[in-house]
């Protein structure tokens, strides 16, 4: 049986790392996790003729929208995320689901222990944004600010209307500090290059950074300088894969060695 990453660029997907480091630990043999370039405009074709083989496709970026666009069926997380990164197999097609509210989810927990988040700053408002909001407001965060360059108000805004979130949207011309210091964490999910000059300003609070390589980034540099702690993307890969193994294969995700072969990766 066979599972894949899409995506593009696609070389420096860890993914494979996981997946069969899982597959190794159960004793799967004849399973095999492999890495695809696939644009947006490729993904209809790459997957929908894809050998039988295929159990499921992890979908990283550029093509989380066209996956949501091409399931047969999508599950209630996804459609309300407005993306997918999980394509599974089933006997009525491809059923889509995002487990990327999972992997910050999961990242959150190890960061922040049962402290409670009642405020949070996001840092970004695409891609990766949407599920990071999605999984604050199921945490009952009760504030986000989001600091992005352009206005997504319109788009980010409906994600967060059900929980009943107060949402407030920033540019990076307003007062970061403050932001940042009112906040009890901090989340970016932009390429490190976009802080450029800001990383100081958003480093009061502690921070989950979704960049993982290389790491550390020069925003967890400057929050634990000042006495935070930070946790990297690594952490959330691993913990959207646990979910995305156990939807391929239908047994649970050996943890452990999952993640223990992806540190090993990153030394």
């Amino acid at each position: 049986m066979k599972a894949a990453v899409l995506g593009s660029p696609i070389e420096h997907s860890r993914s494979p790392i996981l997946h069969n480091a899982g597959y190794r630990e159960l004793g799967m043999d004849g399973w095999e996790y492999t890495r695809i370039r696939c644009t947006a405009e490729d993904l209809p074709g790459i997957v929908g003729g894809a050998e039988e083989s295929f159990v499921g496709f992890s979908v990283t970026m550029p093509s989380k929208f066209a996956a949501l666009e091409f399931a047969d069926d999508v599950t209630e997380r996804a459609q309300q995320i407005g993306s997918a990164n999980t394509l599974v197999r089933t006997g009525d097609g491809w059923r889509a689901d995002n487990t990327d509210c999972d992997g910050v989810t999961g990242a959150l927990g190890e960061l922040m222990g049962d402290t409670p988040i009642r405020r949070a700053l996001v840092v970004g408002g695409g891609g990766t944004a949407r599920p990071a909001l999605w999984a604050l407001a199921q945490a009952g965060v009760e504030e986000i600010t989001v600091i992005n360059r352009t206005d997504r108000s319109a788009e980010l805004a409906p994600l967060l209307e059900p929980a009943r979130v107060q949402v407030r949207f920033l540019g990076f011309d307003a007062d970061l500090s403050t932001a940042s210091i009112e906040a009890d964490v901090v989340v970016s999910t932009v390429p490190s290059a976009a802080l450029d000059g800001h990383e100081s300003a958003l480093a009061h609070a502690p921070v989950l950074d979704v960049i993982y390589d290389p790491w550390p980034t020069r925003l967890t540099t400057a929050a634990a300088a000042n006495g935070y702690l930070t946790v990297g993307g690594h952490v959330m890969l691993a913990h959207q894969a646990f979910g995305q193994f156990e939807q391929f294969t239908g047994r649970p995700a050996p943890r452990d060695a999952m993640r223990q072969a992806l540190e090993d990766s990153l030394r």
